[in-house]
């Protein structure tokens, strides 16, 4: 009987270590995390991108119930036409400065728009012919400086710009690969750009004029594709996984912290609440929000 048990409960153990890894395995691929739907499928169009929060905690997207308009999503869940675009003019990514203007990515006419919070008036607050077509934009909560990634998708290249708050249009860097997500850092110290194609993160330091520098890789992806991202204030990175479908969170040295499934696969942007226990993610797939919780 001793010789038996003495092969039995190491056995055992080895056992019970192996379902422990694959239970981890498992909660590190968020099965352990919800996601629900935000609005019916379809509110929005294909086209649905930029998600961004007021002060008010209203959510925005970009291609309301038809291409070339912005939506909102009041915080209880009603849907409705912010303002529809000046003619020709089709909008991307979104993002608020701390006076509650808001700033529209227009890739179609080469425009960072802008739009009063109390008259709802556009104007054009910057324009670059040289663009490729701005896509994401990101606000330093610093110099409230505008940051754009300007992708040609033809190409696999990209650019990457700077718009001062007189909208004056700076070239940070060109002959990139397709630049995509943006985002700053809340203490306004890294700026963040992925290339989509290429499946790299770039990482650089924002020095006190705005302008940036000591560019590193942040990570590389095998596959699939990537395209929004959103800091927390903890300085993790969330991209979405155009594609895979995912939510993947990294912290601010590149550590993987959780890969998140959802529903559709073609994930397009995110915001996180202000509160941070939930995030936004735009469908392209889906035409809808799928909401995370964190």
């Amino acid at each position: 009987m001793k010789s038996h048990n003495s092969h039995f409960y190491p056995t055992t153990l080895i056992s019970l270590i192996v379902l422990s890894l694959l239970f981890l395995q498992c909660a590190s691929k968020g099965s352990d995390v919800i996601v629900e739907d935000l609005l019916a499928e379809w509110t929005f169009t294909k086209g649905i991108e930029g998600p961004a929060i007021d002060i008010n905690g209203n959510l925005f997207a970009v291609n309301f119930a038809e291409q070339g308009t912005i939506g909102i999503v009041t915080p209880e869940g009603e849907a409705s036409l912010y303002v529809t675009l000046p003619e020709g003019s089709i909008g991307n990514g979104i993002r608020f400065d701390k006076e509650g203007f808001m700033y529209i990515a227009d890739y179609k006419m080469h425009n960072i728009l802008k739009v009063d919070p109390v008259t709802k008036m556009i104007s054009v607050f910057a324009h670059d012919s040289t663009m490729n077509q701005p896509n994401d934009i990101a606000i330093s909560p610093v110099t409230q400086y505008l940051y754009a990634s300007d992708p040609n998708w033809k190409d696999s290249t990209g650019k990457l710009w700077m718009i001062d708050r007189d909208g004056v249009v700076t070239l940070l860097e060109e002959n990139m690969g397709t630049t995509n997500g943006v985002e700053v850092t809340q203490d306004g110290r890294r700026l963040y750009v992925n290339e989509s194609i290429q499946r790299i993160v770039w990482v650089y330091d924002i020095f006190d004029d705005g302008s940036i520098g000591n560019k590193r890789q942040f990570l590389k992806f095998e596959d699939y594709g990537m395209d929004g991202m959103r800091c927390d204030s903890s300085g993790n990175l969330y991209i979405t996984r155009h594609g895979k479908g995912t939510l993947a969170i990294f912290s601010q040295d590149g550590e993987p912290i959780n890969e998140i499934y959802l529903k559709g696969k073609l994930c397009s942007n995110i915001v996180l609440s202000k509160d941070e226990m939930s995030a936004y993610i735009t469908m392209a797939d889906r035409g809808c929000f799928e909401v995370v919780k964190l």
